[in-house]
């Protein structure tokens, strides 16, 4: 008989913990298969609990003993935890248990990866190690003894002593469970220091296999970079003498900011400039940056519970975006990240996976680490500064900070301190976190005797559980051209409160071209009517670059959409308008290369999907690549001059200017490698001394049907590094043609080198596929039924792994009829795959509707 349904958490149901902890002490016997955890924990009962029950959570754990103030007990062990009669004093409690690191394929709790043992507790893993009230309002300050045969063993904190076969550490601040951290292995440091302003000296270690020592310095130096940011922009030194970061193979997620023992996903923290791309310095510039951000924004102050996710990951998103606009290009950065949040959160907002910032109940939390709590979270940060300005809204973290240190929060506390500043009431902005979907802004104008004025109308479609949205406050960045591409309005925050309200500016000569929603100032569907000469316009004078940005893509799509609907031949307009873009020197390089990408495939089908259109992947794809061959011809001597012009010669550093003028080169080789049959991309890629060259170049010799020879000569020349192999298993599929896609992934499957054990492996192969829509919906339904296949492998082994990625079926009810027929028999199959995890159960449920 099949388990009962996993039951919901709720938000509402929150009560405090029964007793607090004051002090933990755990000494960890290590062994592959039989690691013994000794824990010693003194609690006290809670002034302001509720109920007075003993219940400790505990998962996958062999109970060897338990005391109570010394005394041995005879605890209730259940699956989900144990309970036990207590004192109504403060008492200690000792427990002894038995875990398998070895056999964790999970990758929760206390694991090993590729013999070196490793945890992962965020969001409930540490109750996998030992029993613990496994929540995160319950803090307490940790000593820890690791006893094995391991030369490297760490945990949180300072070290305390060490010795043959033993180390101890001591963590001085109070942290949840689920920063806790221990990794012990055949491990090499890459050392440095830092020193604050206020004079603390703070070693600095990244901590790797040997062999890859010479792939830390980036990742160190961003470290420092993090550091004096922290300091200079939000006044936040660092709070422990050593901060240690380790790279990690096998790792569900890209890092975890545990105190003082960040640990990552190897291919978030390792680069050279021969194995990593430009983009994926900047990734692991960011994520260095985001974990180290948490050390306050989630450490020192974290959340009371996992509904208030959001309030360190939108807040510490919104951190690490500042800091990459200030290191690298503020514009670049901004397109960039809203390229990514209407990929994955729009997405996400708009079908069966939708929930509000901070969601009204779970089952898993694991299924809750989304765009919307992430990136959606730090839009509405973003939004708070635009409103109460930069001055209040630096006051109100340094009153945050002074309030809250070393407190679990809730989103309240957090606009707390936003009213307490300002005296502005935060009720209504507080929807932002409440409800789910994105909200749609539809915009009129009117133009009479100098006065233009702005009708603006705001909707919020249905989403799951949600039906009538009462209207929210929306920031609304406002510039105003006037016909010879003058700004006559400088741009101007409109804030919008009611369900249609108007804005007027006086004083106007003629009619203006509008520049609405600059800076892309709040998450929000901008729906206008707007002429193809008005959107190439835009293109030509906007002084915002975002709207620039966002008047090319806009002007690209109307083309695509007429070719697919109407049969059109690609527009004119959106020809001449990126010709003159390319050609526009006083520009930005990494501007004109993000100005010629295109609308996704993805963008597409929504866009058709509400047109009242089904979309056809097939004929996007279709569409996209007429596009791109009209395009390479009409701009052909263009693309000629700018891969001439912005060949980097010197040294590879993957600096701004550097990035920059490869990506444009790179965008113009894609568009000649059309014409030449890939003659320039082979000369490039014998040429190339570094990734981001080497990787472009056979990109485009697999887009021109003549990469065979690179695709072997690559996998022997990178067959030893484990993160070049990855990009070498997803290019092969992103760049095959839709027909061939499934089949190309599923023979790389069988490839001696991929596993189900690694989620990066699967995800480069899998995620991939998911990543070539009209391949992964092509109408054979071969995609479908392989994702499905690996997902019910995967699961038992990883049920995190596959609940996420579970979310490549999430758009499927906008296909035609076959399409769906063939998706749902696809999830119908998982949902009744004996022992499902409640992980994927949860997530192919709400996929499914059921």
């Amino acid at each position: 008989m099949k388990d009962a349904a996993p039951q919901p958490v709720y938000l509402e149901d929150y009560t405090p913990p029964a007793y607090l902890v004051d002090a933990v002490h755990l000494t960890f016997r290590l062994a592959p298969n039989t690691t013994r955890v000794l824990s010693r924990i003194e609690f006290r009962p809670n002034p302001d609990a509720t109920s007075r029950d003993f219940f400790l959570h505990g998962e996958a754990l062999t109970l060897i003993s338990a005391r109570i103030n010394g005394a041995e007990i005879t605890p209730e062990v259940t699956p989900q935890g144990l309970s036990a009669i207590v004192p109504g004093a403060p008492f200690t409690f000792e427990a002894e248990v038995e875990i398998n690191p070895e056999g964790n394929t999970a990758l929760e709790g206390l694991y090993m990866s590729n013999g070196m043992y490793c945890t992962q507790c965020e969001a409930e893993g540490f109750r996998k190690i030992t029993y613990y009230p496994d929540r995160p309002d319950v803090m307490s300050i940790f000593t820890v003894r690791i006893e094995g045969d391991t030369p490297v063993m760490l945990s949180n904190g300072n070290p305390t002593g060490s010795g043959a076969g033993w180390a101890e550490w001591h963590d001085p601040w109070p942290k949840p469970a689920y920063l806790f951290a221990l990794v012990a292995g055949d491990l090499v440091a890459h050392p440095d220091s830092f020193t604050t302003r206020s004079g603390r000296h703070v070693d600095l270690n990244i901590w790797v296999r040997p062999g890859d020592e010479g792939k830390c310095a980036f990742g160190m130096e961003a470290l420092k970079k993090s550091m004096a940011w922290d300091e200079e922009v939000y006044g936040r030194e660092y709070d422990l003498d050593l901060f240690n970061i380790v790279a990690v193979d096998d790792f569900n997620m890209g890092a975890m900011e545990n105190k003082g023992l960040n640990i990552f996903n190897s291919s978030c923290v390792l680069s050279t400039a021969e194995t990593a791309t430009d983009a994926n310095f900047e990734r692991i510039e960011a994520i260095v940056a985001h974990e180290y951000f948490h050390n306050w924004t989630g450490n020192r102050i974290t959340c009371r519970d996992w509904f208030q996710l959001c309030l360190k990951e939108g807040l510490t998103v919104y951190r690490d975006s500042q800091f990459t606009a200030d290191l690298r290009s503020a514009p670049v950065k901004r397109i960039s990240d809203v390229i990514a949040l209407r990929a994955r959160q729009f997405r996400e907002d708009n079908g069966p996976l939708a929930h509000p910032v901070r969601p009204e109940s779970f089952i898993e939390i694991n299924n809750f680490y989304t765009a919307t709590v992430y990136e959606k979270g730090a839009e509405l940060i973003g939004m708070l500064k635009r409103l109460v300005g930069d001055a209040a809204y630096r006051e109100a973290l340094d009153l945050y900070f002074t309030r809250h240190d070393g407190q679990a929060c809730t989103i309240e506390d957090w606009l707390q301190v936003f009213e307490d500043v300002t005296g502005r009431d935060l009720s209504q902005f507080k929807r932002w976190y409440s409800d789910a979907g994105t909200p749609r802004l539809r915009v009129s104008e009117e133009f009479n005797n100098g006065r233009y004025t702005l009708h603006f109308e705001q909707k919020t479609p249905p989403t799951p559980g949600q039906e009538d949205k009462q209207p929210r406050v929306i920031p609304i960045a406002v510039g105003l051209l006037s016909p010879n591409g003058d700004e006559v309005q400088p741009t101007q925050v409109l804030e919008m409160t009611e369900a249609r309200q108007s804005f007027s500016f006086d004083g106007l000569a003629t009619r203006p071209i509008p520049s609405i929603l600059r800076d892309f100032s709040a998450p929000v569907i901008l729906e206008r009517e707007s002429s193809n000469s008005e959107r190439a316009f835009l293109l030509a004078h906007d002084t915002d670059p975002f709207n620039k940005w966002e008047a090319g893509r806009a002007l690209a799509r109307a083309g695509l959409l007429a070719m697919m609907t109407e049969g059109a031949a690609p527009d004119a307009a959106y020809l001449d308008a990126i010709a003159r873009v390319a050609r526009d020197d006083t520009l930005d390089p990494a501007f004109r290369a993000l100005a010629l990408g295109l609308p996704s495939e993805d963008d597409l089908a929504q866009a058709l999907f509400d047109t009242g259109h089904v979309p056809d992947p097939q004929a996007i794809w279709d569409a996209l690549e007429t596009l791109r061959d009209t395009r390479a011809e009409a701009l052909e001597s263009i693309a000629q001059d700018l891969y001439s012009r912005y060949q980097v010669t010197a040294p590879y550093r993957p600096d701004p200017d550097q990035t920059g003028a490869r990506a444009l080169a790179n965008a113009a080789l894609a568009m000649l490698s059309r014409r030449d049959g890939g003659t320039r991309a082979q000369a490039q890629y014998d040429a190339a001394d570094n990734m981001t060259q080497q990787l472009a170049a056979w990109s485009c010799l697999l887009q021109a049907g003549a990469g065979a020879a690179a695709t072997e000569a690559f996998y022997t020349q990178w067959k030893h590094d484990r993160l070049v192999i990855d990009k070498w298993f997803t290019l092969q599929i992103v760049q095959t043609a839709p027909d061939r896609a499934a089949e190309v992934a599923e023979t790389l499957t069988r490839h001696p080198d991929f596993t189900l054990r690694n989620p990066n492996r699967f995800r480069a192969t899998l995620g991939a596929l998911t990543m070539s829509p009209a391949g992964f919906h092509h109408a054979s339904g071969r995609g479908y039924r392989l994702l499905a296949d690996m997902l019910i492998r995967l699961d038992p082994l990883n049920p995190q792994t596959t609940a996420r990625m579970c979310s490549a079926f999430e758009t499927w009810r906008r296909y035609d009829p076959v399409r769906q027929g063939m998706i749902a028999a696809e999830l119908d199959r998982i949902l009744a795959t004996p022992n499902l995890s409640r992980d994927t159960t949860e997530m192919v449920g709400r996929i499914r509707g059921s």
